[in-house]
């Protein structure tokens, strides 16, 4: 994948601050540091469209074209940050790396197929784990890891340690018995009605003017008789 790697054109960036990189994201910039192999780290200012395209699409390896350097460099994304709300990213980390140089990274797990268990009426497919950390050589970095559910049962799990992984000399690193895919079935809770529910329901009911109280009956037969004559 790496003879396909994104071409990201850069600058170097002359200053740094909070003020002074929100103005260049204003204008259509992304902040970056890029580090590593013993050198100095680099603040540089890349294309905020170009790159974020790529980013979403969830490529890790670029090579990277510096204004004013003859060599580009091949690079591996790190890290990114967002803004305060967690919707954009504002900077990215790179860090210079060799094609043949193992490294460490988190890779996301897309699903293929539809899972025989999904069919079953209330099932739903949970995934705790969506990404892998692995650990490969630059060259074998993959975008994404496939994962295929189909035969995948109301019940049934798959494990990180059980998804295959692209290529035999790949270590996975994420923990094997992480959730990865789980097929569970939604039932509806009935809640039975407490007796304390029941009491403030029947106090809610509206009292009846015209039924008889118990005893009223008799009280008014015996106001109704005459007095006894002396």
């Amino acid at each position: 994948m790496h003879e396909n790697a994104p071409v990201l054109q850069a600058t170097s960036r002359p200053k740094i601050g909070s003020r002074y990189a929100k103005r260049m994201r204003d204008g259509g910039k992304l902040p970056a540091i890029l580090y590593g192999h013993g050198q100095q780290p680099l603040p540089i200012l890349l294309e905020t469209k170009a790159t974020l395209e790529h980013i979403h699409k969830g490529e890790k390896v670029y090579t990277l074209k510096i204004e004013g350097q003859a060599k580009d460099q091949t690079v591996l994304l790190k890290d990114v940050q967002f803004d305060y709300l967690g919707t954009r990213i504002i900077h990215a980390d790179f860090a210079r790396v060799d094609l043949t140089e193992r490294v460490r990274t988190r890779v996301h797990v897309r699903f293929v197929g539809e899972a025989i268990g999904l069919k079953t009426v209330g099932a739903v497919l949970i995934h705790p784990t969506t990404e892998l950390e692995i650990e490969c050589m630059v060259s074998e970095l993959p975008e994404h890891i496939d994962l295929d559910i189909t035969g995948l049962e109301v019940g049934a799990e798959i494990t990180a340690g059980q998804v295959k992984l692209p290529t035999a000399s790949m270590k996975l690193l994420t923990d094997s018995h992480a959730s990865v895919a789980h097929i569970v079935l939604q039932k509806e809770e009935v809640v039975a009605p407490t007796a304390e529910a029941g009491a403030a329901t029947a106090a809610a009911q509206p009292e009846v003017l015209t039924a008889k109280k118990p005893g009223e009956g008799d009280a008014a037969k015996g106001a109704a008789k005459p007095a006894p004559k002396k």
